[in-house]
């Protein structure tokens, strides 16, 4: 069975998105590595890690990687199979840093199509809501479009979750 080398998974809030995307990670050849963007910045961020955590189960390598991906799968053997989780904190992250998204967002796609292990990238679809009120959510939105079409066009698979529901916008499953 083939594998695809970057998949990317997309979906609303609390979609299923995530749990989808591991099942794709651990189907994969190779020990599971979990890339983790998310900050535990409050209480309630923290809550939501741990119990992400304790889902996932002990046989999961997890990486703390906020900010620097191509740093974090730099150090990974190449027979692993990775899950980032996900873009849209990452790209938070970065805009929290002032920092214009767009080389960033470029650098990301470029380092995911050329890593040697196969990653599955969870992000979040948020293009099909209202026009925010405020310059700010207007760039979030805007960037987070761009950084998904980017990633739908360098990725072999592309899959929407939708309540739980996959369904293949592009490539075929394995």
């Amino acid at each position: 069975m083939t594998f695809p080398s970057l998949t990317l998974v997309l979906g609303g809030a609390s979609s299923g998105k995530t749990a989808f995307a591991e099942a794709l990670v651990l189907a994969q050849p190779g020990r599971p590595v979990y890339l983790a963007t998310a900050q535990a910045l409050d209480s309630e961020m923290r809550a939501k890690i741990d119990r992400h955590r304790t889902l996932r189960g002990p046989h999961w390598d997890t990486i703390e990687a906020p900010l620097d991906i191509e740093g974090a799968l730099s150090g990974l053997d190449p027979s692993v199979s990775v899950l980032m989780d996900c873009a849209t904190l990452w790209l938070t992250n970065h805009l929290a840093d002032d920092q214009d998204p767009g080389p960033p967002s470029r650098a990301l796609v470029q380092t995911l199509a050329k890593a040697p292990q196969p990653i599955t990238v969870v992000s979040n679809e948020i293009g099909q809501g209202i026009v925010p009120e405020n310059a700010v959510s207007r760039q979030f939105r805007e960037a987070q479009g761009l950084l998904n079409q980017m990633l739908a066009a360098r990725a072999d698979l592309v899959i929407q979750v939708v309540a739980g529901l996959p369904i293949v916008l592009k490539g075929r499953m394995p």
